[in-house]
């Protein structure tokens, strides 16, 4: 098993609870990561949510997979949550001593903190999950391997600030829509605030990308930095991560007064959500950013409510490495070219914490599989988690570019449904049954 991210941490737990001796191969902290902090598995590097909880939502439904399936990742990061409205959001640093701890203590799990330079022999049945961090030495070796040239784009981390240091006179607390708790930070800003901030973000120093070319940057879409999204127009962070819609601070007046409501309203808002249990950490949502530490305080202590803010860390970006997957894998994940190797996270091409804890469980379950002399096996295309393998094993290979859970990967549904909550739901009720034949193939303990 190589890799100990949240794929290698959940195959590596699949194929010791099938009664087999596991191997799991991590470099931290022999050698550090552009973006880790810590040499703990299944570290979460750019946020702390895996998203909406609730199964009529995409990244929900494959949580709910996960469940079902018996996966450890999961089932951690729910003993391990914070409040975070209507998403599944993590302690993270707790979350990850967890798990570390668990498989450190399974009495079937060896685990070796050296780097990996190469892939191991033909013959040893073997789960690549080092993730889109994967080390330069591993990653030569693997391009020759598949003979192929590595993907990439530029991934970023948002800042964290102390909690006690925003200031709630300005800040107040909600969740959008008022779903769930009031489980957010919200800082409001009117028009010439946030027109100021916009041209502070555009003027900023941004730090130096090594061995790229800053001018022809390619970044993932589902994670821009917000200086990228500032470029792109006056109102893109409006209708992305600083929308005011549905957010109000009660201080403002009667929500329900429409002429108090447009008089009071913010033109844009930024929340913060926690990051950890006490409530003492504050992550900065969808404000991955790759300006020079300095510039970072220094703009960013223009948002209303973070003047005096402390940073517990500033935002980073890193070079994301994933497989020209289509070309290369199977929907066991297992490579066509050697079929003992099979690969999984977002080496693979999938995007999103949930995702990478599904190829995970289905690499490490088909592992299993193939050292007890059993078919491999894939996950039906109609659940979610089956959608994305079968996608990334059969997309278009042209432009081929990571994917998050969504509900357009899945097979259409017998009969047209116009409501999209009752659509959505109609998508979980056909994964849910779906999944039960996979269900049945595993052991019950690993199911309780």
């Amino acid at each position: 098993m190589l890799g100990a991210g949240l794929a290698g941490t959940e195959a590596a737990w699949q194929v010791a609870c099938a009664g087999i001796p596991v191997t799991l191969v991590e470099m931290r902290p022999v050698r550090r990561s552009p973006a880790h902090h810590s040499s703990d598995f299944a570290e979460l590097v750019c946020s702390n949510s895996f998203g909406a909880l609730s199964s009529d939502r995409a990244a929900g439904l494959l949580q709910e997979e996960l469940r079902r399936l018996g996966s450890l990742v999961i089932r951690t990061a729910d003993d391990h949550a914070v409040p975070a409205g209507g998403a599944l959001a993590v302690d993270r640093g707790r979350y990850s001593a967890a798990l570390t701890e668990i498989l450190d203590q399974h009495p079937l799990v060896t685990i070796e903190r050296r780097e990996q330079l190469a892939l191991p022999d033909v013959d040893a049945v073997t789960v690549l999950a080092t993730g889109p961090l994967t080390s330069e030495s591993l990653a030569n070796d693997l391009r020759g391997f598949t003979g192929r040239d590595d993907c990439h784009f530029f991934d970023a981390a948002s800042p964290i600030v102390h909690g006690d240091s925003i200031d709630l006179n300005l800040a107040f607390r909600a969740s959008r829509y008022d779903k769930g708790d009031a489980d957010y930070i919200n800082c409001p800003m009117n028009k010439a605030e946030f027109l100021a901030f916009r041209e502070a973000l555009l003027d900023a120093e941004q730090a130096e990308l090594k061995d790229f070319d800053q001018e022809s940057a390619k970044f993932f879409e589902g994670c821009l930095p917000i200086e990228e999204l500032a470029r792109r127009g006056e109102d893109t962070m409006r209708y992305g991560p600083l929308k005011p819609i549905g957010l109000w601070d009660p201080r403002w007046g009667d929500v329900n007064d429409r002429d108090v409501r447009r008089a009071k309203r913010a033109y844009a808002v930024v929340q913060l959500r926690q990051e950890d249990k006490d409530g003492r950490l504050w992550n900065l949502v969808g404000f991955q950013t790759n300006l020079k530490w300095g510039e970072q305080k220094r703009v960013l202590q223009m948002i209303p409510g973070l003047a005096q803010a402390e940073f517990v860390r500033f935002g980073v970006m890193h070079r994301n490495t994933f497989l020209e997957s289509p070309q290369l894998l199977e929907p066991t994940l297992q490579f066509r070219s050697r079929r003992h190797l099979l690969a999984a996270g977002q080496i693979t091409g999938t995007e999103g914490y949930a995702a990478a804890v599904a190829g995970g469980w289905l690499a490490g379950t088909n592992a299993a599989r193939l050292v007890r002399g059993l078919d491999p096996i894939a996950l039906p295309n109609t659940t979610m988690g089956g959608a994305l393998t079968h996608f990334v094993s059969e997309a278009p290979t042209k432009k081929f570019q990571p994917m998050p859970p969504n509900f357009g990967l899945m097979p259409e549904l017998p009969e047209r449904i116009r409501d999209k909550r009752a659509r959505y739901g109609a998508y979980r009720d056909r994964a849910l049954a779906d999944l039960e034949p996979i269900r049945a193939l595993i052991p019950e303990p690993l199911l309780a």
